[in-house]
């Protein structure tokens, strides 16, 4: 079924250097008042409320939960009603939880309150972002999302400190407003204003038939989208599962934790420096080269990381290299095998596994180190790093059908 072509008064204005600088600095906003929020305002909580640990941590995971069960359906308001609507209410919806967090009087308030956000961050983050853009651009949307996720690049490096310092400052509750403020007055006008506007028109094509070549094309390309979710949820999983055991990895392999965190510390400008080369020199490269590109640096980098950790600088840069292209494969790759009519929805699709994997992640990571030991989670993270690119190739070999 050949894409459905959008009407030229979503195509016609090419996104600009200026737009998407500031579409990045979107994504540090709310990155920072909803991911990385978590990680600095856990231990404030439970000081001042008595709430329970798991509990406070677990709400992340509940937010994410919500967002991928929404994220078909944001995709579908976003291929029918255009991104600027859906984003700039995904917005308001994320500062509306925010305020209601730092209100919360009780624990089941504040679960409530990250219920919400979820409800949001669907209709906010990256993936919205992405099929907004790809929507409205077609083909120039590549350039546009490499730059916005080189601007955004630094968010959890600029997030942690500034939240630190919020939360020493005007407490944890404070926090969370100040977040919401920058969501109402500085996320959501950038939105209304780099976002095209205009509401995408469909041809209304007839149902297909079954049995005829169409239908058959159809199941194929199904199938295809099934795989690259995996692919996708794969490595959604091991970044997250990274970001909640990096530390207690390279302790593991002898690392002093001060090495630990200065190691660490090379994952964001890893990730923006292979952003960077790939809008210089890999434009004209197919996205599905930077998968595999991406998925071989990640299992590289693992592997380093657990045969040889005296490389781990090594292993850490391939990592951080790997991970920012995926950033970039997650928004580029669904347009060039989908194309700019059915982008917003199959995006939508695509987006629901990852989440629902990161969502479990971290508490599977949890009870792994637990009960299983850090040196057998390495080797299941490695397995996960192998399988990923196993799936990456699989894809590039049905990309080529």
């Amino acid at each position: 079924m050949p894409p459905q072509a959008l009407p030229s008064n979503l195509s016609r204005r090419a996104p600009t250097t200026l737009g998407n600088a500031l579409l990045g600095l979107t994504q540090i906003i709310l990155w920072g008042g909803s991911f990385f929020l978590v990680a600095v305002i856990v231990g404030p909580v439970v000081a001042t409320t008595g709430w329970p640990q798991g509990a406070v941590i677990g709400a992340l995971s509940l937010a994410i939960l919500i967002s991928g069960l929404l994220s078909p359906w944001i995709g579908r308001r976003i291929r029918h009603l255009g991104g600027r609507p859906v984003l700039v209410t995904g917005t308001l919806v994320m500062a509306f939880g925010l305020v209601l967090m730092a209100l919360a009087g009780s624990l089941p308030v504040f679960l409530l309150a990250w219920a919400v956000m979820g409800l949001g961050m669907a209709g906010a983050l990256y993936d919205p972002l992405f099929a907004a853009i790809g929507q409205a651009y077609g083909a120039s949307a590549r350039t546009a999302m490499t730059q916005i996720a080189i601007a955004s690049g630094f968010a959890i490096t600029l997030c942690w400190p500034a939240s630190t310092f919020l939360v020493a400052h005007v407490g944890w509750r404070g926090a969370c407003l100040a977040y919401a403020a920058l969501a109402v007055f500085i996320v959501a006008p950038i939105f209304a204003f780099a976002l095209p506007n205009g509401r995408p028109v469909h041809d209304g094509r007839a149902a297909l038939r079954p049995g005829t070549v169409a239908t058959v094309l159809k199941a194929e390309r199904l199938a295809g989208e099934g795989l690259l979710a995996i692919t996708f949820a794969t490595a959604a999983i091991l970044m997250t599962a990274m970001s909640v055991e990096m530390l207690l990895l390279l302790e593991a392999q002898g690392i002093t934790a001060a090495s630990a965190v200065a190691l660490s510390a090379l994952i964001g400008p890893s990730q923006v420096g292979a952003r960077i080369l790939e809008l210089s020199f890999g434009q004209r490269a197919h996205p599905i080269h930077l998968l595999l590109v991406s998925a071989g640096c990640v299992a590289l980098g693992l592997l380093l990381l657990v045969a040889i950790p005296s490389l781990a600088w090594l292993a850490i840069l391939l990592y951080g290299a790997g991970n920012g292209m995926r950033t970039v494969v997650r928004g580029t790759l669904p347009l060039a095998l989908y194309g700019q009519g059915e982008y917003a929805a199959v995006i939508g699709r695509l987006a629901r596994p990852p989440l629902l994997g990161q969502a479990a992640t971290p508490i599977v990571c949890g009870y792994a180190t637990e009960f299983l030991g850090i040196g057998v989670l390495s080797g299941i993270l490695l397995a996960v790093a192998a399988l990923n690119f196993g799936l990456s190739l699989l894809v590039a070999h049905r990309s080529r059908r």
